[in-house]
């Protein structure tokens, strides 16, 4: 049975974490192989101003128009051969 134990701990200098299981759990895993998973903090987005639909009318004008299928198929040709090189 896979057991899992939770453990707060702070960041070290140096970029380091420390983990002191307890003894009374673990005490027969000594030398095996664990797997540690990080859950870092949220980061917060310092709101913009602009609003979704500013965003997507901004996407849509910087957006190429007028282009042929035989323009749209030469990029992809040429995606795709740099692809395989």
């Amino acid at each position: 049975m896979q057991s899992a134990l939770r453990i707060e701990t702070k960041v070290l200098p140096g970029n380091k974490i420390e983990i002191n299981l307890p003894s009374a759990s673990v005490s027969d895993s000594v030398g095996q192989t664990v797997e540690v998973i990080v859950i870092l903090p949220e980061q917060k987005l310092a709101p913009t101003g602009q609003s979704i639909v500013a965003l997507i009318e901004e996407i849509h004008r910087q957006r190429p128009v007028g282009r042929s299928v035989e323009e749209i198929n030469q990029d992809l040709y040429a995606e795709r051969n740099a692809w395989g090189s």
